[in-house]
């Protein structure tokens, strides 16, 4: 059954061609030879400003019929991996001519023709900032940038499609000045490694390049313009290996920021985790010692504090069947993003593997199924539960069903604009079909070893009439101990958010992993530190409805997150499909983030009580 299991994962990975696989084939030429020209999507980007900037969260296709861009005799897309086209990924092939170290001039590529009725469809892209993305070798066209905080020169993935002149009116780029870089090896082996492009907006009527001025190109809105397309060549010799190529893409924009706040909640953690030593540690000795004396004078031992609900504590909650099943899916959402973020830091998941990362990150998912619904089992047989077949049955199935769910339906916003980030529905097929032949029998396997394994114990037995719980004092009511705790998981990993939101939205390189694994780790400690220390007072206040109440409270950075992508990003949304696409996919990302920290914080809970308890005596 292993073996078979371990075939059927490989022939899937197998199956999922990616682009470009770094340092493991990298591509020599020599001169003469021909090399590939690849056009991508059409995206938006967050650098653009302009009077009408309008923020789009969806690409298009580069050869759109609307765009009237050249294409090639036969047109053919390329393979792409399965995270590529779920990130709207769309390669083709270009009429692009470029031959290894031939340098050309005002070489033509084509003459087009764009009808009045569609020049506002091409200047609103123009006005609103969208990039062309062309791929040579692997590396990315990009334009040369300098940064004046760090003093340093750098490439931007990417380069605009037309630009606005002072009047805010829209013009064409038409004319690329392609440089490409390339290092040649001792075995006379020549490598790329650098691609930018220089566009130009030449208004002619033929395919020339002379040195007088040309006017902008200009698509009018009230007669057929004609736009002819032309492109130099430059090759350039480079010092840099094929190796380190992509350093001068990695740019850290503001490092000062990134490392001010990882020492500043690095601090914040020490201290949190002093205060808790201080407070929990002393206090529970205290605490022990005065319940576990033997009082001489009196037959029994008063009893105070946490100590007082000892006989309810492990009591089964309310919805024990949900709590459980999202337990092990945050589990399996946590192992999920730690090895997939610990992959990308030790560099083998490269941003020139196009994909890759969201690849993993499904395949990881899936694997880590049998871990969550073993949690999930776990949990559940714990606190006492009988529908063991059901918990067996929703827990591969609820979470990733909702996910799921939610993508289909957000797919559809994007089907209806035509965008090339729409999935198609063979790829929706795929994922199912994948998730029921990797994921749903591990989890069944998992839950299957939680029934068989020994139950954990239960150091203090459960009453069978439940206490009545006193009334909670204000500051101890979970929405405001949720919004509280929440600060401090929320601010270890809210200098990055801005980052990540603009790789998914606007299609920048993240590639900043060593930050984010720490700020990763800090969240976990945070969580952990702040849900323990609100639940040992929750019991000293003889409130032993621990169980959601520590999900909430360990929830509450995911209400940070939501408040963060919607009110803190300063995105200037676009139309009810950008609102609509944006706020579903920030609050799908708040929901799984809500899952993930609740049930660190449940642990984390669970193992705490579990140790207290376990400490003293109970008659």
């Amino acid at each position: 059954m292993i073996h078979s299991l371990i075939f059927t994962i490989l022939a899937v990975i197998s199956t999922v061609n990616a682009f470009y696989i770094p340092g493991i084939a990298p591509t020599s030429y020599k001169e003469g030879d021909q090399i590939s020209l690849l056009v991508n999507h059409i995206t938006p980007s967050v650098f653009h400003e302009g009077k009408n900037k309008e923020d789009f969260v969806y690409s298009f296709d580069y050869y759109h019929p609307k765009l009237h861009f050249c294409q090639p005799k036969k047109l053919e897309k390329q393979p792409e991996s399965l995270g590529a086209i779920i990130f709207g990924d769309r390669i083709y092939n270009s009429p692009f001519e470029i031959t290894m170290l031939k340098n050309e001039t005002c070489k033509s590529l084509c003459a087009s023709t764009y009808p009045k009725e569609d020049a506002g469809f091409t200047n609103k892209f123009i006005e609103n900032g969208f990039f062309y993305n062309w791929l040579i070798d692997g590396l990315p066209a990009a334009r040369r940038l300098h940064d004046e905080r760090t003093k340093s020169d750098f490439y931007g993935a990417g380069f605009e499609l037309g630009f606005l002149d002072k009047e805010g009116k829209a013009h064409l780029d038409n004319h690329f000045d392609i440089q490409i870089e390339y290092h040649k090896r001792e075995d006379d082996q020549l490598r790329i490694v650098g691609v930018t492009v220089e566009p130009h907006s030449w208004s002619r009527t033929e395919a020339e390049c002379s040195a007088q001025e040309y006017q902008p190109v200009f698509i009018s809105p009230t007669e057929d313009t004609n736009v002819v397309f032309t492109y130099d060549v430059s090759w350039i010799p480079s010092d840099t290996l094929w190796a380190t190529r992509w350093d001068k893409y990695l740019h850290v924009y503001d490092p000062k920021i990134q490392w001010f706040a990882l020492i500043n909640f690095s601090l914040i953690v020490v201290c949190l985790s002093m205060v808790m030593a201080h407070i929990l540690v002393r206090a529970l000795k205290s605490d022990i010692s005065r319940y576990n004396e033997v009082n001489l004078d009196d037959e029994f031992q008063d009893e105070s504090g946490w100590k007082l609900v000892h006989g309810d504590v492990f009591r089964s909650p309310k919805n024990l069947l949900l709590l459980s099943i999202l337990v092990g899916s945050g589990i399996q959402l946590f192992l999920m993003a730690f090895t997939t973020i610990g992959f990308a830091l030790l560099g083998l998941l490269s941003p020139s593997n196009r994909g890759s990362l969201a690849t993993v990150m499904f395949i990881l998912y899936a694997l880590f199924g049998s871990v969550g619904s073993f949690i999930s089992g776990s949990i559940y047989k714990f606190f006492g539960g009988e529908k063991w077949k059901l918990n067996l049955i929703l827990t591969p199935l609820l979470v990733p069903g909702g996910i799921l769910a939610t993508f289909a339906f957000l797919n559809f916003f994007l089907i209806a604009v035509k965008s090339s980030g729409a999935v198609p529905a063979g790829t929706l097929l795929a994922i199912v079909v994948i998730w029921f032949v990797i994921s749903v029998p591990l989890s069944a396997v998992g839950s299957i070893l939680a029934l068989k394994k020994e139950q954990l114990s239960q150091p203090v037995r459960t009453n069978q009439i439940p206490r009545q719980i006193p009334t909670q004092p204000l500051y101890l009511k979970t929405i405001i101990v949720a919004l509280v705790a929440g600060i401090f998981p929320f601010g270890s990993i809210s200098v990055e958010m801005y980052f990540i939101y603009s790789s998914l939205w606007f299609n920048r390189v993240f590639y900043m992993f060593g930050f984010l694994f720490f700020c990763f780790i800090l969240m976990a400690i945070t969580t952990s530190l702040v849900t323990v220390l609100m639940t040992y007072y929750t019991l000293c206040a003889e409130n032993y409805r621990w169980q959601w109440r520590s999900v909430f409270i360990a929830g509450g950075c995911a209400i940070y997150v939501f408040i963060h992508a919607i009110f803190l990003s300063k995105f200037s949304l676009a139309g009810f499909t950008t609102i609509v696409l944006y706020v579903g996919y920030s609050l799908l990302i708040s929901v799984l983030a809500f899952i993930l920290t609740g049930s660190i914080g449940f642990l984390a809970s669970l193992f705490f009580i579990r140790k207290i308890y376990s400490a003293v005596k109970i008659d």
